[in-house]
């Protein structure tokens, strides 16, 4: 599929600010750590955010397999999942507007139970894999209660799109003169310090992929 653009997900505010191709898709799902996901639940919407990652063509989500929520997405086509980046402020001569320099991603799709057991692991390395790279090896692995209590879901992304904003404001002609600072103020998501455990030996170093 080289387009992922459906009536759905074609984007109709500021529509030159969209794409619909898996170069500027995969990047963002990709690069965000969490993922916001959109039911019908009893006749109510629920939004509940969460980790993902994907695996080709596949976004995984996954959580307790107790959650109604979770229950309540398999077999339905009613899921819209939203992830966004933010890059920057941008700081307006008005007011009016003032901006944020963004990547988003929207997501249609149905989401299906992960039942076979290699899919259902491959999926939970590849979340943790995610987040830091190297440390499902260095754990402990799940066992089968652990899994019996973790619920998987894959959704594949056939409707999507991106929006995305960047560079300096944009003003009116007239307003350019005045004199007021304008531009975009760079916002990052950047790691700090590690905080060890309380409980932690003082003989256990920190592992290479964590440095």
């Amino acid at each position: 599929m080289n387009s992922f653009k459906t009536e759905r997900t074609k984007v109709k505010r500021i529509p030159d600010r969209g794409h619909y191709d898996k170069k500027t898709i995969y990047p963002i799902i990709d690069e965000a750590l969490y993922c916001h996901v959109g039911i019908n639940h009893n006749g109510n919407p629920v939004v509940i955010p969460t980790i993902h990652t994907r695996q080709d063509n596949t976004l995984y989500i996954h959580g307790s397999a107790a959650s109604r929520l979770l229950k309540s997405i398999p077999g339905e086509n009613n899921i819209c999942v939203t992830i966004t980046l933010l890059d920057g402020i941008v700081l307006a001569r008005a007011a009016f507007h003032h901006s944020l320099n963004y990547r988003s991603v929207v997501i249609f799709g149905k989401g299906d139970i992960v039942d076979d057991p290699q899919e259902k692991w491959d999926a939970l390395k590849i979340v943790s894999d995610h987040l830091i790279p190297g440390r499902w090896e260095d754990a402990r692995q799940p066992n089968q209660k652990e899994l019996d209590a973790t619920t998987v879901i894959s959704i594949s992304l056939e409707e999507a799109s991106a929006k995305v904003r960047t560079g300096p404001p944009g003003d009116e002609d007239e307003d350019y003169a005045l004199p007021i600072w304008a531009g975009v103020l760079p916002l990052a998501l950047t790691k700090g310090e590690l905080v060890p455990d309380p409980v932690l030996s003082e003989s256990i170093d920190i592992p290479d992929y964590l440095r």
